[in-house]
């Protein structure tokens, strides 16, 4: 296949700047494979020399050796990450098979899915755990006809020591973030982020990378803790609003579960507007109840 290397835009993070380079990639690719899955040899840096790889938001997605990897990093575990990869990887799928006869005798071939988060917010979470499609399911399978399930590794320092010493880029990741944690105690966050870049440089901890690209790792690093902030602050302000607007719409029915529905409703609906990158309609409906409802008779909410 066709090599083809995405660029990097203004929102990349550190993660993606780390592991878009293909020898990083690798290590990370062969050290889950090593510690997670029996069923996958180890791969050369030839092989990936063959790999295709996609433009999807702030991941990691590419296909080679048969495989569909899509690797994310996330600062929030989303439960409804399987159904967002669900999309996506039916939309992958289409482009792969465009040109083949869906209708025809012949099988087509598919390249094998995996779905992987790296966890690293500041919210305690589990070394591992598994996200499944079924779980959305209003009606619960014994044995679910349609399921896609993501594995989510904390990679938080201190967390699932096997990975991490099976990928050394993965390890030193973990570090640098933790040492910006640490100055971030004490001092300004950007502050902070300057101090940890000069700690690692010196101490042999991602130090190759930091030096060649330290003014852009400031800046994501910044980015992505601006866009931490901001995100968990909008989330807990949808979860007070709506228990508001819960009670409000509970009063009104008379319903002792009434209380959830408002809280229901607008968490549905910023979970729609995230998806669909709707930023500037994600703060509108914070302060304008009108447009708000609006979109809840939209979206048949």
């Amino acid at each position: 296949m066709k090599e083809n290397y995405v660029k990097r835009n203004y929102k990349d993070t550190l993660f993606r700047m780390l592991f878009m380079e293909k020898e990083n990639l690798l290590s990370l690719y062969n050290a889950l494979n090593r510690t997670t899955y029996t069923d996958v040899d180890k791969l050369d840096i030839t092989t990936l020399e063959n790999a295709v790889y996609m433009n999807y938001k702030n991941d990691i997605s590419f296909v080679f050796d048969y495989e569909l990897m899509l690797y994310e990093h996330q600062s929030s575990v989303n439960p409804n990450m399987p159904f967002r990869d669900l999309i996506y990887v039916t939309k992958v799928l289409q482009t792969i098979v465009k040109d083949e006869n869906l209708y025809g005798q012949t099988l087509i071939k598919l390249p094998t899915p995996r779905f992987v988060v790296f966890y690293n917010g500041t919210d305690e979470q589990p070394k591992v755990q598994t996200l499944r499609l079924s779980d959305a399911y209003e009606k619960k399978q014994a044995y679910p006809e349609l399921e896609l399930s993501v594995t989510v590794y904390n990679i938080n320092w201190g967390n699932n020591q096997n990975l991490m010493d099976a990928c050394h880029t993965l390890k030193e990741y973990a570090q640098y973030v933790a040492q910006v944690r640490t100055y971030a105690k004490e001092m300004s966050f950007p502050e902070a982020v300057e101090k940890a870049v000069d700690y690692c440089i010196k101490n042999g901890i991602l130090s190759d990378f930091l030096s060649k690209n330290r003014a852009e790792a400031i800046e994501v690093s910044i980015f992505e803790y601006d866009e931490e902030k901001h995100m968990k602050s909008e989330r807990e302000w949808a979860y007070n609003n709506g228990h508001e607007d819960g009670l409000a719409e509970g009063r009104k029915l008379g319903l002792t579960e009434g209380k959830q529905l408002g809280e229901q409703r607008l968490l549905k609906l910023y979970q729609l507007l995230l998806e669909s990158g709707r930023t500037k309609d994600l703060n509108r409906i914070l302060s304008d109840k009108t447009y708000r409802e609006q979109l809840y008779q939209e979206n048949n909410l």
